[in-house]
């Protein structure tokens, strides 16, 4: 069984649209899902937790399709945490607690109360008192204090410093452990992504360039730098995108396809994410 199975996913809007997208997620793994803003990450993630209607397309989470809406019982088993913290900001630590042990079955008031305590969350604090950092450990402890199989994160480590960050994918390579839980994640920090990630989705203007194994991924990609010459010397299919300079051309490359006396530098998901988005095409 998979996490998650998106296929041919549609979504039209009068200025935009998500263009059969198609992925899977399996248990176990973390995906990253990445692309500029306005690509599509938030749109496709709506969808995937039935916040709006899809066009077309299937989803499936956790083996169950979702045609007719998330049950409770699939809820239950889903955190999400997403780019702005949810809670009315009255509210302050002990009242989130009562009403999401109200709202769940599987809520562990414990588990909160002590993931409360490991981020330095003031119980007695309001939350329009919380720095943007405290509200997003607060959605993030509130995901993992019930039975949460997978995680879908839009943004999570937004607004973390280094540290908290680094302390938060540790929480998430634990949760992963199990190999019945997986996690969607989508950052625009992609130095995380690459410390944690199997997979890697890359979306632009509602399509989906790639989802792909990570390693594998970033095996293959390189960026040469060359000559305008050599750069047109090339194979076609070996140039994913290129930026002209006066010096020259950086081309991101297959690795595998350029000619050996060529040697192209190990991309990172920050330079293949610029050269398909912003580069000259090929």
């Amino acid at each position: 069984m998979n996490a998650l199975e998106i296929k041919n996913l549609r979504k039209h809007y009068p200025t935009f649209s998500l263009n059969d997208i198609s992925l899977t997620l399996p248990m176990g793994c973390v995906m990253g899902f990445i692309g500029e803003n306005g690509a599509g990450k938030s749109t496709t993630i709506n969808l995937i937790l039935d916040l709006i209607r899809r066009d077309s397309g299937s989803i499936q989470i956790l083996g169950r399709d979702t045609a007719g809406g998330l049950p409770p019982e699939l809820k239950e088993q889903i955190g999400v945490v997403l780019d702005e913290c949810c809670f009315p900001e009255m509210l302050d630590l002990e009242d989130i607690d009562a009403v999401m042990a109200a709202a769940y079955r599987t809520w562990s008031r414990e588990r909160f109360r002590r993931y409360g305590k490991e981020f330095s969350l003031n119980p007695k604090k309001k939350i329009k008192d919380y720095s943007r950092g405290m509200k997003m450990k607060l959605s993030i402890a509130c995901a993992l204090s019930h039975d949460s199989r997978l995680l879908i994160l839009d943004e999570a480590t937004s607004g973390l410093d280094p540290v908290i960050r680094d302390e938060m994918l540790d929480l998430f390579y634990e949760f992963i452990q199990d190999e019945s839980h997986a996690i969607f994640m989508s950052s625009h920090i992609t130095s995380d992504l690459e410390k944690i990630c199997d997979y890697i989705a890359l979306i632009h203007h509602g399509n989906l360039l790639f989802c792909e194994e990570k390693d594998t991924l970033l095996n293959r990609m390189g960026i040469l730098k060359c000559s305008r010459q050599t750069a047109e010397s090339l194979d076609p299919d070996a140039v994913y995108g290129r930026r002209t300079t006066a010096f020259g051309v950086e081309a991101l490359v297959n690795r595998f396809m350029i000619p050996r006396d060529l040697t192209a530098e190990h991309a990172t998901l920050d330079d293949i994410l610029v050269y398909l988005v912003k580069g000259e095409t090929k």
